[in-house]
């Protein structure tokens, strides 16, 4: 479990764009079983997250024509429940943060796993979520 003085803000960095944090289970299901377009980023610590997840899922919101209806994130080594049950929604893709999952009518349709931010660029990132913003919202 990582201490909250040291996730704030990195949990910031998506709250600022407008991004809800879901911490509990409930919260989880709530958001994907929810109709219209959900956006689930599982946040993290690593150096991937901040050197180009987080800054591209902000290029993404912040430049495309459409978007998802709702954004959302919990954080890896911290909302561990809340990141269990996202998890258990992403199959049959394995467990990895970050990752950035998208969701139509509470069905997955869109998944970017941590091998597919790794070693590419916030602008790349980016870019691939606009291609799928456009095709699923």
């Amino acid at each position: 479990m990582y201490p909250p003085e040291l996730v704030a803000p990195m949990r910031a960095e998506l709250d600022q764009i407008g991004f809800e944090e879901l911490l509990t289970p409930d919260a989880v299901d709530q958001a994907v079983n929810s109709q219209g377009t959900v956006l689930v980023v599982l946040n993290s610590v690593c150096g991937c997250a901040a050197g180009s997840m987080r800054p591209g899922v902000r290029k993404a919101i912040q430049n495309s024509d459409k978007l998802p209806a709702k954004l959302t994130t919990s954080f890896a080594g911290v909302d561990r429940d809340a990141v269990e049950r996202a998890r258990k929604y992403m199959l049959p893709y394995p467990p990895s943060s970050p990752s950035i999952a998208l969701f139509k009518d509470g069905k997955l349709m869109h998944m970017v796993e941590r091998h597919h931010i790794e070693g590419r660029t916030a602008d790349m990132i980016a870019d691939h979520l606009k291609t799928a913003f456009e095709e699923y919202c």
